[in-house]
């Protein structure tokens, strides 16, 4: 017998597949043997896409669908995604109908923990957004960073990437016999930064491969490398300048951000845990063996 776990899977993962294989829009992938209607008016959450019996599925849902879907599917525009969807939520619909009796064990405590985990985030959710004000993390942009810090060192270089470590000492040779850097990058470098000279903009360290940080730290500005290897291929690398300055609000609000989401989150879970009235049962009395467990899991799987 299939696990019904696994059968769970099969059937959320079933419909998007094609989409592997085809370009087709997906307001075109329809079933052809089903009833078509025309909606009008605006779209909304509300909006019926399809109807099965009397039960109606919305844009709503299939916007929480593709919300919840995996990669890559999530990533889809939705104009390529919402025909597959829609007719996965229309499959999952037509069996749901089917079933008769009684609802199995393991359905209705995976739909209290699905809606607790759900709600839970966006509690979550509500709290952060009230307490992660514009002004906290301006507070905390000035404590990470006083008027007399700097941020790390950055560095602006260009490269010549090229696929072997002959090609890069020729590159090397034609330098020295006075080659412009930025024309034998436009000429000769494989990498997507060729056409704009090799030039590579602002970066720092971590933004770059290993190999090609730790040759950029120990130039100095107006050099030129020796062949670099890394995983792209070989390298000939020009440090044009570094520089060190405070960045702007805007540039670090990402990273302050995400720290503040896990400060405070962890932050008021502890203090929902200390006024809490919940009470917890000694597990360490109980037998949770796989003895005796395994005709639990097995009545949960029925």
């Amino acid at each position: 017998m299939l696990h019904r776990l696994t059968l769970a899977a099969l059937l959320a993962l079933s419909v998007p597949a094609p989409l592997l294989a085809q370009d087709t829009a997906a307001t075109e992938t329809t079933a052809p043997e089903m009833e078509t209607f025309t909606v009008e008016g605006p779209l909304a959450l509300d909006t019926v896409l399809a109807r099965v019996g009397e039960t109606e599925i919305t844009l709503g849902h299939v916007v929480a669908a593709h919300m919840e879907a995996p990669q890559p599917y999530n990533q889809m525009p939705m104009a390529q995604i919402a025909g597959p969807l829609l007719q996965q939520l229309i499959q999952q619909e037509e069996l749901s109908q089917q079933f008769d009796g009684e609802t199995p064990a393991a359905t209705r405590y995976m739909l209290d923990n699905t809606e607790r985990r759900i709600v839970a985030t966006d509690a979550m959710m509500q709290h952060l957004n009230e307490t992660l004000t514009d002004e906290r993390i301006q507070a905390a942009y000035d404590e990470a960073y006083p008027d007399d810090a700097s941020g790390p060192v950055e560095y602006h270089a260009a490269h010549i990437l090229v696929e072997t470590e002959e090609e890069a000492q020729a590159i090397i040779e034609q330098l020295d016999g006075g080659a412009e850097f930025a024309q034998l990058a436009r000429d000769e470098s494989t990498g997507p930064s060729g056409p704009n000279g090799g030039d590579l903009g602002w970066f720092t360290p971590d933004r770059m491969v290993a190999e090609f940080s730790q040759a950029v730290e120990a130039m100095e500005p107006g050099e030129v490398s020796a062949p670099v290897q890394t995983q792209f291929g070989w390298h000939v690398i020009k440090l044009e300048e570094t520089r060190q300055r405070k960045p702007s609000l805007d540039e670090v609000r990402q990273e302050l951000t995400a720290e503040l989401q896990q400060s405070e989150s962890a932050a008021y879970l502890d203090e929902l845990t200390a006024n809490s009235d919940a009470s917890i049962a000694e597990l360490g009395e109980l037998d949770l063996g796989n003895q005796a467990m395994m005709p639990l899991y097995m009545e949960m799987q029925e």
